[in-house]
């Protein structure tokens, strides 16, 4: 039951939308309203509100990390293991994509994966940052860049640590994040996806 409370309070704590709670507090337009129309840094990005974009972007990788943070250092007391803290992981991150806020209608969540990534091992969220940030400067597409480092999260994570609940976990977030990018690889393939820094229309 308690186990069960953890993963509801973090998929709560996913639920908050930062592109949108942030670009409200800036004035700027709904994200959902323009360029993707995904409610994500890359795509607040797109508004030319740099401060904006960053704010969403350590908001969203804060609150994955939190809800890992808190089930691994107060879910033990209360019977929350290993399998417990996997679900965790895994809740947050649905949360972020399907918000209960904002009509469950969330982002890809790439910033959020990072921060449960984080959250799990320094080292596991290091890794698979460097992994986004080779491709995004080698080839200027946040999609493509996001695509690699899910696919890699998985790897990393069973290099370091085997197989246990936790690498389920992160295998199962790196299938949706690469799942939520499918329109992204069509427009990869066709030529007409957006490059880094790309201004919404």
């Amino acid at each position: 039951m308690t186990t069960l409370l953890f993963v509801i309070a973090a998929y709560l704590i996913g639920s908050v939308s930062f592109a949108v709670v942030v670009s409200r507090a800036f004035g700027l337009s709904d994200p959902r309203t323009y360029g993707s129309k995904n409610p994500g840094a890359t795509n607040v990005l797109r508004s030319g509100n740099k401060a904006a974009a960053i704010a969403t972007l350590l908001g969203d990788g804060a609150k994955g990390w939190l809800a890992v943070w808190l089930a691994q250092h107060y879910g033990d007391r209360f019977g929350v293991g290993e399998a417990g803290i996997a679900l965790v992981a895994l809740a947050v991150f649905l949360g972020h994509l399907w918000p209960v806020f904002f009509r469950f209608i969330g982002g890809k969540g790439v910033a959020t994966a990072l921060g449960v990534l984080l959250a799990i091992n320094g080292w596991l969220g290091l890794a698979t940052l460097a992994s986004w940030i080779v491709i995004a400067y080698a080839f200027r597409y946040s999609s493509l860049a996001a695509i690699v480092a899910a696919l890699f999260a998985p790897f990393y994570y069973c290099l370091l640590f085997g197989f246990d609940a936790m690498s389920a976990a992160v295998a199962a977030m790196s299938c949706l994040l690469v799942w939520r990018h499918a329109k992204n690889i069509g427009n990869l393939i066709a030529g007409k996806e957006s490059r880094i820094g790309a201004r919404g229309k």
